[in-house]
């Protein structure tokens, strides 16, 4: 392998995750952190650790020139970005080209044609993948307004280069667009710098569905299964499943090589996600957008396929070849994720930075929890609230979501507040034991666990 050295441009447990495959494979690892993070578990764990700045992400994560400078100073010819901060940033993938880096991810040009995401709908369309009813940029109110008629209320209001969540409004009156626009595009504005804007149709009874991709530089991509990303609060992620239940195996398979069929046509290299929406009212899919990066719930996916994808990703930037095809892949068993973030769920999620006095994760066959934090351990208030990822894997859904019910019973953590109460809530309810869900649900049940609160 000609990766000997890799810097981790991230934080928290994801650079640890790269920290430990690194380790596997017999590669060095520097990690880079910033002030608040120098005392972090990644920092104890790789096999050195550099200050590329002060705690604010604005001043060190995402400085490009700093951790390239970084990763030349240590000597390393290898950068892995983890996800989030510049990940999917095509300009730090061709500053890493630039000074003879390899960057474990996609190309610069991969990056930019699917982080659009206008641009991505068009591609999608032309290779005949079928996209949520929508338009094209609009410029303005009016233009919003005319497409939101053609489309048909409610929609989408959402941001061109959008991610995580921001710029997306739901309008179900004319009367509301004016505001959602205004709204929109100023958060669109503040997070990426574009606020460009474009409509979709809203569809209430959907779920999102996700599939796995891999693609190496001699033109292979193959699909690793897909998952089911539905329960999410303020669309951001709170409990991931592989593989999504309750689907058809015809809609299964058509949804798996619809993903494909993009990756194959963008000759997209490394590991990414295809995302999509399904209709739960008419089974009808939608391609969403791609994320090319690894995804943060990876781990479910490797939990029913025993296959490393992070490193598939270091290997695949080394210059190998994939190692298996898809009829290679085995399936084994159904697996769950929790997101376990610093907020207090009694207070409305407020954020809930501080000192971590006790921690103690569930432990047993066929659970995992990938994770930097320890006792005695300070969260910072600068950075994304994550503590931890739960994992489970059962026979099928029934004891993935048993195990999973005793793994957060059994967690322990004194300090701080955690959304651990409300993960056990969400996974005893009806509704989600019997897979009757969508991407509102949620938020729907928000009201019933505050109730719940003040018996």
């Amino acid at each position: 392998m000609d990766i000997s050295r890799v810097l981790v441009a991230n934080r928290g447990e994801i650079a640890l995750r790269v920290i430990k495959a690194c380790r596997d494979l017999g590669i060095e690892s520097v990690v880079a952190v910033s002030e608040a993070d120098r005392e972090s578990l990644p920092a104890r764990m790789a096999d050195r650790a550099v200050c590329i700045g002060p705690a604010r992400s604005s001043e060190s994560y995402l400085k490009i020139d700093a951790i390239i400078a970084a990763a030349l100073g240590t000597k390393s010819n290898a950068v892995h970005p983890g996800y989030g901060f510049l990940a999917e940033e095509p300009e730090f993938a061709e500053a890493c080209a630039k000074h003879g880096l390899r960057f474990i991810g996609p190309r610069a040009d991969s990056i930019r044609q699917m982080g659009n995401k206008l641009a991505a709908r068009s591609l999608a369309s032309e290779y005949g993948i079928p996209v949520v009813p929508g338009s094209k940029k609009a410029a303005n109110v009016n233009q919003a307004l005319a497409a939101a008629e053609e489309v048909g209320l409610p929609v989408l209001l959402k941001a061109a280069a959008g991610g995580g969540g921001r710029g997306i409004k739901i309008v179900n009156e004319a009367s509301e667009l004016q505001r959602a626009f205004e709204t929109s595009a100023a958060e669109a504005r503040a997070a990426f710098g574009d606020e460009t804007l474009y409509i979709e149709r809203y569809l209430p009874n959907a779920r999102h569905i996700e599939v796995q991709v891999l693609g190496d530089q001699f033109g292979s991509a193959i699909h690793v299964g897909e998952r089911d990303c539905s329960l999410q609060r303020r669309y951001q992620k709170v409990v991931e499943e592989a593989p999504a239940y309750s689907i058809p195996d015809p809609l299964r398979k058509k949804i798996r090589k619809a993903a494909v069929t993009i990756a194959k046509n963008i000759r997209y290299e490394n590991a990414g996600t295809v995302e999509f929406i399904l209709d739960q009212d008419n089974s009808q899919f939608y391609f969403l957008e791609m994320n090319t990066r690894i995804q943060v719930e990876h781990p479910v996916t490797e939990m029913i396929t025993g296959i490393d994808l992070v490193k598939e990703q270091i290997s695949i930037a080394d210059g190998q070849r994939l190692l298996f095809k898809e009829a290679d892949i085995h399936f084994s068993g159904h697996a769950i994720e929790c997101r376990i973030t610093a907020e207090s769920p009694q207070h409305g999620f407020r954020p809930y930075p501080g000192r971590i006095h006790e921690w103690r994760p569930p432990e047993g066959t066929d659970i995992r929890i990938d994770s930097h934090c320890f006792p005695g351990y300070s969260v910072p208030p600068f950075y994304d609230s994550l503590l931890a990822k739960l994992i489970v894997r059962g026979v099928d859904r029934k004891e993935a979501i048993g195990r999973m019910q005793q793994a957060l019973a059994a967690f322990r953590v004194d300090g701080i507040d955690t959304t651990i109460p409300f993960l056990r809530f969400l996974l005893n309810q009806p509704d989600y034991l019997a897979g009757e869900v969508n991407t509102g649900w949620v938020e729907n049940q928000l009201e019933q666990f505050a109730f719940n609160l003040r018996e």
